[in-house]
């Protein structure tokens, strides 16, 4: 079996992390840099930091409003808003206002939530019912770049990868299996992914950063670090922010649906 060929690229405040399976360095560096490149066209629609990406244009919208986006940043919301209602509203990317308070550690009241933006159920646009809402897509966005990636690297003759987003999110897709190690406690075991992503959320490295829609409990996280595995990396990504959150009934009943380790 051949060593796969690693790359890597900054994007979305992370690293990107490909390992290939190729015979020639070449094509697989090739594979690698339209990867990127459709990264970065994901990341200029998803980033609210990036002036006149859909996500910043939608920030700015006023009461009455409707604005048209890309597919990109429609397929991304649309699956973010049944990720909302599967987990009982506790992943909300309309949370900018309170993730942006709660990552600089600002003093003062916590910004209220209101408003309410509305995703068009039949074309690409958003509509602004009353403004005050914001859109933070830092919970979903990455894990929906590795989906995004994987069938492309595939079309281009990559059999089998493992592309990360940072520490938080891996895609394993192709024929190989992928051995991942959970780390955390002592009893974490070793996974194995094929075509399958795991991501990890957790309070160690950035603290408290993950904001709870329910007000009373914007501090309280159940576990230091959850795990989650799914078939779509956006899934996982969104799953594992909502598993910090939930009680232990709730993450017993998440168990259902998804594969989940806490420690």
């Amino acid at each position: 079996m051949i060593d796969p060929h690693t790359y890597t690229h900054e994007a979305m405040k992370t690293t990107f992390t490909l390992r290939l399976m190729h015979a020639q360095a070449d094509h697989a560096r090739d594979a690698a840099n339209q990867a990127f490149a459709l990264i970065d066209e994901i990341e200029n629609a998803l980033s609210r930091y990036i002036p006149g990406s859909d996500v910043s244009q939608i920030n700015c919208m006023q009461s009455g409003q409707s604005l048209f986006i890309s597919e990109t940043c429609y397929e991304c919301m649309r699956i973010a808003l049944k990720i909302y209602i599967d987990t009982d509203g506790l992943f909300d990317i309309t949370l900018g206002r309170q993730i942006e308070h709660q990552k600089n550690k600002s003093k003062g009241i916590v910004p209220a939530l209101e408003g309410q933006l509305m995703v068009d159920p039949d074309r690409p646009a958003i509509h602004c019912v009353e403004a005050g809402r914001e859109i933070d897509l830092g919970g979903i966005g990455k894990g929906y770049a590795l989906d995004r990636i994987a069938p492309l690297l595939r079309g281009l003759g990559i059999k089998s990868g493992l592309a990360s987003a940072g520490a938080s999110t891996q895609l394993a897709f192709g024929e190989s299996a992928w051995k991942i190690e959970l780390t955390g406690s002592s009893d974490m075991p070793i996974v194995e992914l094929k075509d399958q992503a795991l991501s990890v959320s957790g309070i160690e490295i950035q603290g408290s950063h993950i904001v709870s829609p329910r007000q009373t409990e914007i501090r309280h996280y159940g576990h230091a670090r959850v795990r989650v595995i799914h078939e779509e990396a956006a899934c996982a990504d969104a799953w594992s922010t909502a598993c910090l959150l939930m009680t232990e009934n709730e993450l017993e009943s998440a168990k259902d649906r998804i594969t989940i380790y806490c420690s």
